[in-house]
């Protein structure tokens, strides 16, 4: 799989996506691009790019619990409420909120998955100025990334711990933001395949951007249907 960057002089780079069971990271520095396969916790450790600092970091959190909000709608005080209408929420959830401004919207969330290994990697993993960064939801960088990606339909995949997590838009128009409950990989391939068919999207001419890694077979089985399959 190709990964894709884009990064100018030395400027450092990680992105580090957080589940339930490790984590995965995408290093960037200039023209150089790494990136790694599904870690297990205690690698935090011992893994050489968890112990640097870096001119920036991006820490996302995978949690289906999330919904992207118009701005007009949102109210801080209802945000419970509002979230509880698109997901079912247990006690104790805590609702948390992160603006989305290219696309005037509010993404309202809930960190139920990788909560204390995300904080421990938050506390390793710091800025060249020695600062910390809050994690995220990986929903919230699928959307970042966007603007980022050459194409004008532009179509971001996560999966991880069971869900698919899907961003699918059109030059600066956004067509789809959701997570789908997907058991398995072939399951996960059968939701992008019909948002794409929904949206009237021709696979043959579209580009698959994943920010977690796959498995060769998992990136065939994609290769038979897109124009190609990269990482971001």
């Amino acid at each position: 799989m190709q990964v894709t960057g884009n990064n100018h002089n030395n400027h450092s780079r990680i992105s580090i996506q957080v589940g339930l069971g490790g984590y995965s990271f995408i290093v960037s520095s200039g023209d150089e691009i790494s990136a790694s396969d599904w870690q297990t916790p205690e690698r935090i450790f011992v893994t050489p790019q968890m112990q640097k600092r870096y001119d920036e970091v991006e820490i996302s959190v995978f949690t289906p619990k999330c919904a992207l909000v118009p701005v007009q709608f949102y109210d801080p005080q209802s945000a419970d409420q509002l979230l509880s209408e698109v997901v079912a929420l247990d006690p104790g959830d805590v609702v948390e909120a992160v603006q989305v401004p290219r696309f005037a919207s509010v993404l309202l969330y809930s960190n139920v998955a990788g909560d204390s290994l995300s904080k421990a990697i938050s506390g390793m993993v710091l800025k060249t100025d020695g600062s910390s960064v809050k994690p995220v939801p990986e929903m919230y960088c699928m959307l970042d990334c966007l603007e980022r990606l050459p194409e004008y339909n532009k179509i971001v995949v996560s999966y991880m711990d069971g869900y698919l997590y899907l961003v699918i838009a059109q030059g600066r128009t956004l067509l789809l933001c959701n997570a789908y409950k997907a058991v398995d990989f072939t399951t996960a391939q059968y939701f992008i395949f019909l948002a794409m068919k929904k949206l009237q999207l021709n696979p043959e001419m579209s580009s698959l951007y994943f920010r977690t890694p796959l498995t060769e077979d998992e990136e065939m089985s994609l290769y038979r249907y897109c124009k190609s399959v990269e990482r971001i």
